[in-house]
């Protein structure tokens, strides 16, 4: 009975796919349905433990992992042990870092029901705090941050499991003398979004998360620049190339959303010309660029009463966050429209393509609920675009990175019978530590791991990849990291989207048994 009931699900959601793929321009080669959502939800999550820096706890999955980083701030005299290291090597940037997690919580916030439901909202508590306690330690005095533990250019000499380490561990961090305003934003948006989720079940770690959200918000605002030019370690590798702006923007939208303060709301809409909110039209969102993001969410606030007085503002807020949507979806005119592969695809950029595609699915995902709530359309220059058509073409956007694609293989890593094995990732790529605890040097990881030609010794489950390129092609090389390596901020998009297929499965199903019953009595 249980097959039988999938089955007539999937036969009738690829009905309505196939309707609305014709609508917005989707390649026949994304409509392959039948993945398994609850399964690449679970998977994603567990990326997260791999990616962890510091005293691993007793209740860690990823077992091929150890320890790393205890002595992180030693130098400088501060605790910086935990948080994450981004990607595939090992240093601990906090703006991807305080990135991931406000996605992780904007996902929490948006879809904690169906991640309850499936049994992970759990592991997703867990993703969130696992940062947020690492921001709390590198927020040592209110006008202190510190912004990065490690230095980029050293630790790339060396292809090191992160038990190894013996690249420098120095910490960087901004202040009064030496401003970064995007990474005070960023980092106060990830505090305040965390501070909603944990809201309920730990009220007092909410209430904390919240007053540090406040003082890193009023630091970035009262010394404004650039993180990159105060720290100059940063420049060659999370260098925020949209500035400060958007960053001071987004933390005091998210600040309103966890407050419910005019003083923020007031910012917001006071601040969008001079802050650039309503002169720049996006075509993605990203680690560095939140526009689109300030955006969406101030377009959502128009319907509520009490935002009247700040309709106009909210409403030039709703124009530029429908031009990014309509990128997206290919309605656009004058050439402003979203690059797509032969196959449907996003494609933003050559290197790590996919951190566009998670980002762009989640926002049509939040706001096509937000529409469908509001009983609207999104209106494009080429057409109108329904929230079920936006959906879909989010979930083809999913699809693709679960196989369905030309290459037939999955880029969520571990999910599916094919997925990249060769990933760019320094710990998953040299035996493991819990079964190899000899010394791996520095360049002993070069010499004998970094080139072979054999899959990595440990799966890097759950790991967004970079993706294939502009015609959907990829190659799975260890040393191609502009495909291969994966980043925190790929992945954690995915889980609010994952969250919310799984939803429409489950009401899918439940519409189906009603149906069914009603069939069994006549």
């Amino acid at each position: 009975m249980e097959i039988h009931r999938h089955s007539r699900w999937h036969f009738l959601l690829l009905i309505t796919i196939s309707s609305a793929i014709s609508l917005i321009g989707v390649s026949s080669e994304t409509e392959v349905g039948g993945f398994d959502y609850g399964e690449a939800l679970s998977k994603s999550l567990l990326y997260f433990e791999a990616q962890r820096s510091g005293r691993l706890p007793y209740n860690q999955r990823v077992t091929w992992r150890d320890h790393s980083g205890l002595t992180d701030g030693l130098e400088q005299g501060v605790d910086l042990v935990g948080g994450y290291h981004d990607a595939g090597d090992h240093v601990k940037f906090g703006l991807p870092m305080a990135f991931t997690v406000t996605m992780l919580s904007w996902s929490v916030i948006e879809y904690g029901d169906s991640l309850a439901s499936t049994g992970e909202l759990s592991h997703a508590l867990e993703a969130i705090k696992w940062g947020t306690d690492y921001f709390i330690k590198a927020h040592t005095s209110p006008n202190v941050l510190w912004a990065e533990v490690g230095d980029g250019d050293t630790d790339h000499y060396c292809w090191q499991r992160p038990e190894d380490m013996t690249t420098s561990r120095r910490a960087f961090k901004i202040d009064e003398n030496n401003p970064g305003s995007d990474l005070a934003g960023e980092t106060a948006a990830a505090m305040a979004a965390a501070s909603i989720v944990f809201r309920t079940t730990n009220p007092h770690y909410s209430h904390l998360l919240l007053h540090h959200a406040q003082q890193l918000f009023e630091f970035g605002d009262k010394y404004r620049g650039k993180y990159d030019e105060s720290l100059r370690v940063v420049k060659s590798y999370y260098a925020s190339v949209s500035g400060y702006m958007d960053e001071l923007l987004w933390g005091a939208t998210w600040l309103y959303r966890a407050t419910d303060n005019d003083h923020y709301m007031s910012y917001v809409v006071d601040m969008a010309h001079q802050l650039g909110g309503l002169s720049w039209a996006m075509s993605e969102f990203s680690w560095d660029v939140k526009f689109a993001g300030v955006q969406l969410l101030a377009s959502m606030l128009i319907k509520e009463d009490k935002h009247k007085q700040h309709s106009k503002v909210l409403q030039q807020y709703k124009s530029k966050a429908d031009h990014y949507l309509c990128s997206i979806l290919n309605k656009n005119i004058n050439g402003t429209n979203v690059q797509r592969t032969p196959a449907g695809l996003l494609y933003v950029r050559q290197w790590n393509n996919m951190q566009y595609v998670s980002t762009a699915s989640f926002l049509l995902t939040v706001y096509s609920d937000h529409l469908r709530k509001a009983n609207s359309d999104l209106e494009c220059h080429e057409g109108t675009v329904t929230p079920d058509e936006m959906l879909v073409f989010a979930k083809s956007q999913i699809d693709y990175i679960l196989g369905s694609n030309p290459m037939k293989t999955s880029y969520l890593v571990g999910y599916g019978p094919k997925y990249p094995t060769r990933v760019h990732h320094r710990g998953a790529s040299i035996a493991s530590y819990k079964d190899y605890k000899g010394f791996i040097g520095c360049t002993q990881g070069y010499d004998y791991w970094y080139g072979r030609s054999e899959p990595n010794p440990s799966v890097l489950v759950g790991a967004l990849v970079g993706g294939p390129d502009d015609r959907d092609e990829f190659f799975d090389r260890r040393d191609n990291y502009v495909q291969t390596e994966a980043c925190t901020y790929n992945t954690a998009p995915l889980v609010g989207v994952f969250a919310r297929l799984i939803e429409i499965e489950e009401q899918k199903l439940e519409e189906e048994d009603v149906r069914l019953v009603a069939t069994y009595r006549k």
